[in-house]
């Protein structure tokens, strides 16, 4: 639906010349709308010259770009990047250019969803390291140039940093002069970094700030370093945390506690505690064996989000989950890795009870899951009346069995998204679970695609149409990591080249 002053708004910024020429002339409260209208046409000169221009004290990309009502339309996942390349070019004319009249105090840059597939015109995107990278070198060059504004331009941006683009982010946040760009940065993800660039990033950033920490993959934390980062600023505004794998491990050099008590975890877990607003909690691949409930027993708000796949999870840590009282909060939760139907039955299904009136998405990947299992497994999906995602790939499962497990999934009212693994009929028999990655691109695609045809004609038999169902053989696209392999590829060759010089160190010691 389009009003028709947005009608009227694309046909003015199709013709770059005249928009440029009639700028002067429409009147302020029509930017917004001719913002819109210029990202859909993807018209980057005249998006480049409303932001030079733009009259109003705030610019916030992401309420421009979502629905109206001059335009019903969402255009917050076109990461597109001819019109968010003009976006950055554009603030930086507005700061060289600026006159006294010039309003601008705020840019909210954030707001963006990167997706796997580009719907603008040109089918380009930049991811969110690109979009830090240009913002940074474009922060860096402003702080050389004499700028006519008076103040700076507080500037919201979701930050994602590693080695490839540390210094100039380090730059672009450190102490912004008269008239530049001041970066806020209100989300920061964080890899292929060392411990010391990651907690001087930190400090730059400002802890007090940041609403999203992501610390991933190659930033090699251990639990020392994990205190020493959340002692640093507090971070009282901290809504989601995510920390690598094996961050709660002990320092190298440290000295088990004789009573078996863990200092460190402890301290983590009182400084977790001090986030009042803390509500995700991602800590995969963690050892975290019968230390849940010191970790997340002191917190005290409710996790909503709660990630803790292969954290080898015990019967008492299990017990801990379903009874606390995050459990009755839970809307995202992954338990991937961990046996649940053989090991902790009861538990499990009083886990999924306990969360089953906000419980949204569920994550079960690699968890032993058998066809013997499937009737305990029914049994605790069918109390999720509110789950909308499912997904346990690599689970040995037959196609027999999971037309039996889709039979009740048609029951759950409000699923939308199932992911399933490749039936293990159309693996060699014998085949071990779980398997690498070569494994697991080895199977019969033509059973494959009779079973997949044949679940969804369960789905539609069932008046289930709106499921959508996939097997992403190497999981979910992750647009992070799609944009940095490049840089993670070379972060891999170093690692490997580090580990030979020390194994053959070790060797001549040896002679």
């Amino acid at each position: 639906m389009q009003s028709l002053r947005f009608i009227s708004a694309e046909a003015l910024v199709s013709h770059p010349l005249g928009a440029q020429q009639s700028l002067d002339a429409v009147a302020h409260n029509l930017y917004p709308l001719l913002f819109k209208a210029s990202y859909l046409r993807e018209q980057s000169a005249v998006i480049r010259l409303l932001i030079e221009r733009w009259p109003l004290e705030e610019f916030r990309l992401g309420p421009l770009l979502g629905p109206s009502t001059d335009h019903a339309g969402d255009l917050r996942d076109r990461a597109c990047r001819a019109c968010l390349e003009a976006c950055v070019r554009g603030l930086a004319d507005h700061v060289l250019q600026g006159r006294g009249r010039r309003r601008l105090r705020v840019a909210d840059l954030t707001g963006i969803r990167d997706v796997q597939v580009q719907r603008c015109p040109c089918g380009r995107a930049l991811g969110r390291w690109g979009r830090t990278e240009l913002l940074a070198r474009t922060c860096c060059e402003l702080q050389k140039q004499p700028c006519a504004t008076r103040r700076p331009i507080e500037v919201l941006a979701d930050v994602f940093v590693t080695a490839g683009n540390f210094e100039a982010v380090a730059r672009a946040l450190g102490p912004s002069g008269p008239g530049s760009l001041r970066v806020r940065c209100l989300s920061l993800r964080a890899d292929s970094l060392d411990p010391g660039q990651l907690l001087h990033v930190l400090r730059l950033a400002g802890p007090r700030e940041l609403r999203r920490l992501e610390v991933v993959h190659n930033v090699r934390l251990h639990a020392g370093h994990v205190q020493q980062l959340l002692a640093q600023g507090g971070f009282p505004r901290l809504v989601s945390l995510t920390l690598p794998a094996k961050a709660f491990d002990a320092p190298p050099a440290s000295t088990p506690a004789s009573d078996g008590e863990e200092p460190l975890l402890a301290s983590i877990a009182w400084a977790l505690s001090r986030m009042t607003q803390l509500t995700e909690l991602h800590v995969a691949f963690s050892t975290l064996t019968g230390k849940l409930q010191t970790l997340l027993g002191p917190l005290r708000t409710p996790l909503r989000v709660l990630d803790v796949g292969n954290c080898a999870l015990n019967h008492e840590d299990m017990t801990f989950l379903a009874n606390c009282i995050h459990a009755a909060h839970l809307e995202v939760l992954d338990l991937s890795g961990h046996c649940l139907v053989d090991l902790f039955p009861a538990t499990f299904h009083r886990l999924l009870g306990q969360a089953a009136p906000t419980l949204r998405a569920l994550t079960l990947e690699e968890c032993g899951l058998e066809d013997r299992h499937v009737g305990a497994l029914s049994l605790a999906l069918g109390t999720c009346r509110r789950l909308r995602e499912l997904r346990f790939l690599g689970n040995p499962l037959s196609g027999r069995a999971l037309r039996r497990l889709f039979a009740t999934l048609c029951e759950l009212p409000r699923l939308r998204c199932v992911e399933f693994p490749v039936p293990r009929d159309c693996y060699p028999e014998g085949s071990a679970y779980p398997q690498d990655e070569l494994a697991m691109s080895k199977f019969d695609q033509q059973k494959y695609d009779a079973i997949a045809a044949d679940l969804r004609a369960v789905l539609l038999r069932a008046g289930r149409d709106d499921i959508e169902v996939s097997t992403p053989l190497f999981g979910s696209f992750d647009p992070d990591i799609q944009e940095t392999s490049n840089e993670l590829g070379a972060f891999l060759l170093q690692a490997f080249k580090t580990a030979l010089e020390n194994f053959s160190r070790v060797l001549k010691q040896m002679e």
